[in-house]
């Protein structure tokens, strides 16, 4: 298994930026958490989720709990409850995700909201291309990975309670409008190709204004796969998700097939022999998608998506390196960052064409 198998994989002792009252969420979840009983256990996930994820071991069970992280934060982020609130309806409706248990506001309990949800056993990979596996295997879990996406996606959404989870329509114009304020409040220095990209995106959105609830980051690392059958169980890290344009949400997650070498996160699928691993091209795995949402036209406009997902990363991780340049991030990681930004903005402008 690869190093960032081993980093994000299992759990750790409790970070001391991350420790509370253990006896309190004890007697919290004594007196609110049906059939619970301890003693208890808390571990923390090494995965690099921004919102801190623990490992509840107890004589009733294991469960999982997620919480705002301590600190100063921006007004929107780390909306725990809003996870709990699309996770409960998405449940309710036989989407995979953990099945939610509580919700405490409270921030008197650990210091800040969280939420405790099931734990659910079995695999996740941090490598894409799945080592170890047999050819079948890795094409009956990428099948299933889309048939996943394209079930978020047919979702009414309306009639699962979430009518108001988010403004449908209009989506790129804000997401396009909102990453160039983001990117300019942490510019560190000149790329041309990131300035292309801000004058043609919004100039060039498909007219296309679909709407449907978005997960925002749908990887495979933010799901867990059955123990032995080539299934997904349970979607993970709902942080980012919303109302929003589903083909944004999908053509995200197509990324892992056009993306470069920049040393950040896991390494894509651009240049493996995909045939001989079982994984479908980006072509056949599109069809698919489009097959199942019923898009008999295919993604038209397909460079345009592309294009907007390889600035949306380069903003983000500009983000990091404003945040450094501020004081407010360590440099290690700021200048892995920087780095990764002009080869994303330079992809993202080739896929202009």
């Amino acid at each position: 298994m690869s190093k960032r198998h081993d980093q994000n994989t299992g759990t750790r002792n409790v970070s001391e930026a991350h420790r509370f009252d253990e006896q309190r969420l004890h007697d919290y979840l004594v007196s609110h958490l049906e059939s619970f009983e301890g003693p208890l256990t808390i571990s923390q996930f090494k995965g690099g989720q921004s919102n801190p994820t623990y490992l509840l071991d107890a004589q009733s069970g294991r469960y999982v709990l997620r919480r705002k992280p301590p600190g100063k934060l921006l007004k929107s982020a780390h909306a725990v409850d809003r996870e709990y609130r699309v996770i409960s309806a998405l449940y309710a409706a036989g989407f995979p995700v953990p099945r939610p248990l509580l919700l405490c506001e409270d921030d008197e309990i650990i210091g800040t909201m969280f939420f405790v949800m099931e734990f659910v056993d079995g695999r996740i990979y941090w490598d894409i291309d799945l080592p170890g596996m047999h050819a079948d295997e890795r094409a009956a879990i990428y099948d299933n990975v889309n048939e996943t996406i394209a079930k978020l996606h047919n979702c009414d959404y309306g009639a699962i309670g979430l009518g108001d989870y988010g403004k449908p329509g209009n989506y790129f114009a804000r997401q396009i409008s909102r990453w160039t304020g983001q990117y300019r409040a942490s510019e560190t220095g000149i790329v041309d190709a990131m300035n292309a990209l801000i004058e043609w995106l919004p100039e060039h959105i498909p007219e296309d204004d679909s709407a449907s609830i978005v997960h925002g980051d749908y990887r495979l690392d933010n799901m867990i796969l059955h123990p032995t059958e080539p299934r997904v169980i349970a979607v993970l890290d709902w942080e980012l998700s919303t109302i929003g344009h589903p083909l944004a949400d999908f053509t995200y997650h197509v990324m892992a097939w056009q993306m470069p070498e920049i040393g950040i996160g896991s390494v894509g699928l651009a240049g493996k022999p995909l045939e001989e691993l079982g994984i479908p091209g980006e072509d056949a795995y599109i069809e698919q998608y489009c097959a199942r949402t019923g898009r008999e036209s295919g993604i038209p406009d397909r460079n345009f998506y592309s294009a907007f997902n390889f600035f949306r990363l380069a903003a983000i991780l500009q983000g990091i390196a404003g945040r450094v340049r501020d004081g407010t991030a360590s440099s290690a990681h700021a200048a892995q960052a920087v780095k990764a930004v002009q080869p994303l903005a330079e992809k993202g402008w080739q896929c202009v064409g």
